[in-house]
């Protein structure tokens, strides 16, 4: 059902990758409430992915190649985005994430730093120069929304989440430091989302995913809560109606992050 609650406005979307993105439901969700979007990704995902199938469905909207971790890509996004649109942006997803250590099998307490560092730049960094890219631009309309998506592994112990918790850590942080100038300076707010484990393809690439999945399952008054549902709260962070809501990681977990135990979880050890 659409509320028309971004009738007018202009966002930019990064991330989608499939249908079981988080970043494509929300790119599906904000055309369906009125708003105008730019799709974008590495190139190397557009090659992956199906993201022109996406652009069909939000009305044959732009797709622009940006590498993330690339000033002179986000800054060549950033004006494409702008002249395609129409005027300043409202919106801005930021769902970006990658390990290398993880992808490359190497465990927490062998962690490559080369890879480490490029973990930092692509799921973190690239959240700095984003907003550093579209303030200096000022390319960001008066009360818009800049949001990112983390996990609780940012604040608790996952083994094998690996260094992806402290790349959350560093994003969370930057929404928190990058908030506070771009809303003294611009009226933009900036947040995080903190979701629940969630089939993606980013999801199921950490070692033991599945089981974790339905551990939290478990774990979770409300249960996981589904991409969808993300979408769906992402939409409302890009309303009117979140105006003062800026500098906050915002759980969207089912509960998960405020339950010591479950009685699901007890169950299974009596």
């Amino acid at each position: 059902m659409s509320y028309g609650l971004l009738k007018g406005k202009r966002g930019i979307v990064f991330g989608a990758l499939n249908d079981q993105s988080i970043a494509w439901k929300v790119a599906e969700r904000a055309h369906e409430e009125g708003a105008s979007i730019v799709l974008t990704n590495a190139p190397i995902a557009l090659r992956m992915g199906e993201i022109n199938k996406l652009a069909e469905k939000c009305g044959n909207t732009k797709v622009i190649g940006a590498d993330a971790t690339s000033v002179e890509d986000l800054e060549k996004l950033v004006d494409e985005s702008q002249e395609h649109l129409g005027g300043k942006i409202d919106f801005v997803l930021h769902s970006i994430g990658m390990s290398l250590n993880v992808r490359k099998g190497r465990g927490y307490t062998d962690l490559d730093y080369n890879f480490l560092q490029k973990t930092y730049d692509i799921s973190s960094v690239s959240f700095h120069k984003l907003m550093q890219t579209l303030m200096k631009k000022d390319a960001m309309n008066d009360w818009g929304s800049i949001l990112a998506l983390t996990y609780i592994a940012a604040q608790r112990v996952f083994p094998d989440y690996n260094d992806m918790a402290e790349a959350k850590a560093l994003l969370e942080s930057y929404a928190r430091s990058f908030g506070y100038h771009f809303g003294e300076q611009k009226k933009v707010r900036v947040n995080t989302i903190s979701q629940s484990p969630t089939m993606t393809t980013a999801g199921s690439g950490v070692k033991g995913f599945d089981a974790f999945f339905n551990y939290a399952e478990d774990m979770s008054p409300l249960g996981n809560a589904p991409a969808l549902d993300c979408a769906n709260y992402c939409i409302s962070m890009f309303s009117d109606l979140t105006k003062y809501v800026t500098m906050q990681n915002l759980f969207h977990d089912g509960g998960f992050s405020n339950t010591g135990v479950s009685r699901k979880i007890m169950e299974k050890f009596m």
